[in-house]
């Protein structure tokens, strides 16, 4: 792949904030954005650049997993904290504040290693294309100070995805991945129970070779969001057969597809439709992932 010259000025403008940022603690999920930071940090800074991955039932195990081994491929230093929102009754309100309360938890484990340890900075993986997206987790960070290294070289998913593959890393086709809270409807309880219910649909669905899916919890029904290829796996008889019983058998008693197919943040929609504002949500924020 041949990098295009503004994506190399990109690149070499990331060296540049890496450098001058002198350490860094990186907070790394082991999605696209966070381990092309982990990587580039790793190069630039070495042993003063610090992937820290936070462990809580909001993330899929395969997730957790994942991210270690891409630590131990590219040997850049890592840890895993147990993180704590899912206690938190703000977070398990669920409100479209959500991310907030998540993020917020997370700097404010991810700060005090940073003081305690000498490290300048705590990074996350933001891209330039997040800032048109309704997430208020970027409010958490700009609060905490934490800071955009991906964003402030106005690198876009595109381009991270780029020179992703062009440094090797296995992750610059993955699709994206949001907690397993997502999968939620705003003002429905965020339970640990109900994300473990929606990680063990989710694995049975990949283990079926399907890449690009969400699996919608609406109480006792199931909102299945897979792409073209998947749609048409799942409405084989023999799948659906097998699927059906699966899913009832973690809870849910009805089971469906949506024919629009799979959309990161499809959820947000409802705020969009909203014809007045929602009183927990800034009127800074806009709607739509």
């Amino acid at each position: 792949m041949t990098i295009q010259p503004s994506t190399a000025k990109k690149s070499d403008r990331l060296h540049s904030i890496l450098k001058d940022m002198g350490s860094v603690v990186i907070a790394y999920s082991g999605g696209v954005d966070s381990a092309f930071l982990a990587v580039e940090a790793h190069a630039v800074l070495g042993d003063r650049a610090l992937a820290v991955t936070a462990d809580s039932p909001s993330i899929p195990r395969s997730e957790l997993r994942a991210a270690q081994s891409l630590a131990r491929q590219f040997e850049f230093r890592h840890r895993v904290m147990d993180t704590f929102e899912t206690q938190d009754p703000r977070y398990q309100e669920n409100s479209p504040q959500r991310c907030f309360f998540c993020k917020g938890e997370l700097y404010s484990r991810l700060l005090p290693i940073a003081e305690q340890e000498g490290y300048d900075w705590v990074a996350n993986g933001t891209n330039a294309d997040d800032l048109g997206d309704f997430r208020p987790g970027l409010d958490a960070a700009r609060r905490s100070n934490v800071r955009s290294p991906l964003c402030e070289a106005d690198l876009t998913k595109k381009e991270i995805r780029e020179l992703s593959k062009e440094l090797g890393l296995p992750t610059w086709d993955k699709p994206a991945m949001a907690c397993l809270a997502s999968r939620v409807p705003y003002g429905d309880k965020v339970t640990v129970e109900v994300l473990h219910r929606i990680e063990a649909a989710e694995d049975y669905l990949r283990g079926l070779g399907i890449r690009d899916l969400r699996v919608r919890h609406h109480d006792r029904i199931a909102r299945i969001e897979v792409d073209e290829q998947g749609i048409a796996l799942l409405a084989k008889p023999d799948v659906r057969n097998a699927l059906v019983p699966r899913f009832r058998s973690l809870g849910y008693a009805h089971v469906t597809l949506d024919l629009a197919g799979f959309r990161s943040g499809s959820l947000n929609k409802v705020l969009q439709l909203s014809r007045k504002p929602t009183k927990t949500v800034p009127s800074s924020f806009q709607g739509g992932e």
